[in-house]
């Protein structure tokens, strides 16, 4: 009997990594990596599915990762923050229905921990500009004491995607900066 099971149970497991491959190797892709001093990745797959602008969320997914590596930094004390004016876009085939989106991310280097933020995030449009001010109203809540957002200038692709990126200490990471 528990031979059966176990064979039964890996018959099942085999069948759902098969399944599990052709279900992955036709849909978008979403790959990111990150070191010391960046996070890049690219999303390559459908602009929009059923009206929603999928590829516009890899920026939300870049941004929660952006945000944990930031915070991995942190407990390394290599105190970080982004680099605004190195971020890379590129939407390329953007308006074609098919894109790949590039994002690039760069860190430097601060000397203490209250000089460092340790919260990533964006506000954007694709092909519209972003609601910025309806963006810093919902983040609000996540800033400590006589802290505020740090936002980037409106960064633009040349097919428009329109992007700010927002950046803060996180109020638990770096509750000894209050």
């Amino acid at each position: 009997m528990k031979k059966l099971f176990k064979k039964t149970v890996l018959f099942s497991l085999v069948a759902l990594s098969v399944g599990c491959f052709f279900c992955f190797s036709y849909s978008d892709k979403n790959s990111i990596e990150c070191t010391n001093n960046e996070c890049y990745g690219q999303y390559e797959g459908s602009e929009f599915i059923n009206g929603s602008d999928v590829a516009h969320q890899f920026s939300n997914t870049m941004s929660k990762v952006v945000g944990n590596q930031l915070k991995e930094l942190f407990k390394k004390g290599k105190y970080s923050l982004v680099d605004f004016d190195k971020i890379e876009m590129t939407t390329k085939g953007m308006g074609s229905g098919k894109v790949i989106y590039y994002l690039k991310i760069p860190f430097k280097r601060v000397k203490s921990k209250c000089d460092a933020y340790t919260s990533f995030d964006h506000v954007g449009g694709w092909n519209h500009k972003p609601a910025l001010a309806a963006r810093k109203k919902q983040l609000e809540k996540a800033l400590m004491k006589n802290q505020t957002l740090y936002i980037s200038d409106l960064k633009t692709t040349p097919e428009g995607l329109q992007e700010h990126w927002i950046q803060w200490k996180n109020k638990i990471t770096q509750s000894m900066c209050e």
